[in-house]
């Protein structure tokens, strides 16, 4: 098993003790408090994201002013003597919002040119080329977005302009626009897709660029993935349409439940996405969107330590007492738990516990009614949770509906929110599985907490967009994921000390059952992330990634 850190209730905070070791691999050696998974490498995904972000002009494009006489300019002739200077231009994506421009000159030796550098989002630089040189510029722009780099070279002797030049440079980040929540799928009612249940192994192809005021051009979507009536077991895969069929997996279901789980996932070919039942029975598929990405300036995201904001049981963030079978509240997020008045949307961590009766949970921007989108199902009796990402009220608040007949309490922790002042970015990836306690030596111990390093300690990745899924639970637990304290130097050296968990939680779970969650895991200052089995008893967990945010 993974070893144990020895963790002592008093009263409603958690003290951590101290913690056997484990090695890199997650099994054996030693090396530090908790056991450590295999490092997050994310080489490839950058290598994917920021190579496909590479946009040049050759030099043989270089436009020259007319000559006296002449009505128009003209560029270059390829093969021509460099009569006139010319510059070929490549513009490298380094970061989410980020360029390296390199540019090669060519002119006639010991010519004095200036070269201006326009980036297109109103700033500029110029350096000097004395003949033949090759220059690199760096630049990094505020927001995602697509932008027209402009080079002009400048007689180093008169001032006049020699020759231009330029190239679009589209950003790999993607920024979020908050969508009120809206029904986009529901084979059950033959919206979004014909009203049949989707068969064994069967694919629903979901519209979604273009479709309810979502741009055709949106790179990815944030959606609340609802499986109900399902006939057997199985689990949804959700992704871009075009793209290879993963085998990670976004909801994991039993026979007779509704389970629903928050998705970002890249919008595919002709803005679709492929919603996959691999599964032995048919089961019905809701999907309701809450926002989109694009490559236009818009929200970056800034991730928070998990802070709580909501909970009914204690009168935290609104009334005491649970909320009554079809009431709402409204609770003020702007302000709270490091969220600015300027946050457009707030990703939050959504439990419903103790409820009377069966029902579901909605949450939506304050100020309107409560749509027909769910972001939580429940039954009497049942601790559940789900990720939700939601628009804030132009008053700085959201609401909660209890679209059950019977009472219910309700917990909601902040993980992070989207501002036009947000420097992060969303680099999507292709979804892959980061690590399956299943395939080790035995599962992760009660009271115990595994940590991975994000990237190779990248500081310029500030959160992972994650599937968490705890399976063959032996007891009632919840599981809290949380950035780490400590440097890798720390753990490595064997000086670092046992975390504190935050007061918080990201999925819930019963003895025997399987339950996934998305989660928005800050990394941190160091760039490692924490997963807290906060169980009496052993649990596997398995963690999928989809994407991270980055910011310059």
């Amino acid at each position: 098993m993974l070893s144990a850190a020895a963790i002592v209730a008093a009263g409603v905070g958690i003290v951590p003790g101290v913690a056997n070791a484990a090695g890199q691999d997650g099994a054996k050696g030693t090396a530090g408090p908790g056991a450590s998974v295999p490092d997050l490498d994310l080489t490839k995904a950058k290598n994917e994201a920021y190579g496909s972000a590479t946009f040049s002009s050759p030099a043989s494009k270089t436009v020259h002013p007319a000559a006296k006489g002449s009505k128009q300019a003209a560029p270059q002739t390829e093969g021509a003597a460099a009569a006139e200077p010319t510059v070929g231009l490549e513009a490298q994506a380094t970061s989410a919002h980020a360029v390296a421009l390199q540019m090669a000159v060519t002119s006639d030796p010991g010519t004095a040119l200036g070269v201006l550098v326009e980036w297109g989002d109103g700033s500029s630089v110029q350096v000097g080329a004395n003949g033949p040189t090759n220059l690199t510029e760096n630049h990094s722009y505020a927001h995602a977005g697509t932008y027209t780099i402009k080079v002009t070279l400048i007689d180093g002797s008169g001032g006049g302009v020699r020759g231009t030049n330029q190239t679009v440079f589209r950003t790999p980040g993607n920024d979020f626009t908050p969508h009120a929540p809206t029904r986009l799928l529901d084979t059950r009612e033959g919206i979004g897709a014909a009203k049949t249940k989707v068969p064994a192994f069967g694919i629903v192809r979901l519209k979604v660029g273009g479709a309810a005021k979502i741009p055709a051009d949106a790179t990815a979507v944030a959606l609340n993935v609802t499986v109900t009536n399902p006939a057997k077991a199985g689990h949804v895969r959700v992704y871009a349409e075009g793209d290879d069929q993963p085998t990670t997996s976004n909801v994991n279901y039993a026979p007779g439940q509704t389970v629903p789980n928050m998705v970002i996932t890249s919008v595919g070919d002709g803005g679709y996405v492929d919603i996959y039942n691999h599964g032995d029975g048919a089961i019905d598929l809701i999907a309701d969107v809450t926002g989109y990405f694009t490559k236009s300036p818009s929200n970056g995201y800034t991730s928070v330590n998990p802070s709580r904001v909501v909970d009914t049981r204690e009168g935290l963030g609104t009334g005491k007492g649970s909320v009554p079978g079809f009431g709402s509240f409204s609770t003020q997020i702007a302000g709270r738990a490091g969220v600015p008045s300027t946050a457009k949307a707030v990703a939050l961590n959504v439990t419903v516990t103790e409820p009377q009766a069966a029902g579901h949970l909605t949450v939506y921007p304050s100020g309107g009614s409560a749509p027909t989108a769910s972001n939580l199902n429940f039954t009497a009796g049942q601790t559940v949770a789900n990720s939700v990402i939601v628009p804030i009220g132009p008053d700085g608040r959201i609401s909660v509906r209890n679209g059950g007949g019977a009472g219910v309490h309700v917990v909601v922790d902040v993980v992070g929110y989207y501002s036009p002042e947000s420097a992060s970015a969303l680099i999507r990836t292709t979804p892959d599985r980061w690590f399956d306690t299943r395939e080790w030596d035995g599962p992760l111990d009660g009271r115990n907490y595994i940590y991975g390093r994000v990237g190779g300690g990248d500081p310029h990745v500030t959160a992972l967009v994650l599937n968490a899924t705890v399976t063959n639970t032996a007891g009632t637990g919840f599981l809290t994921v949380s950035p780490d304290p400590n440097s890798w130097d720390a753990y490595q050296n064997k000086w670092a000390t046992t975390p504190t968990p935050p007061n918080s939680s990201n999925l819930n779970w019963t003895p025997g059952k399987t339950v996934p969650n998305l989660v928005q895991a800050s990394s941190g200052s160091n760039n490692i992330i924490d997963f807290w089995n906060m169980s009496y008893q052993n649990t596997d967990l398995v963690v999928d990634t989809f994407g991270f945010y980055a910011d310059n």
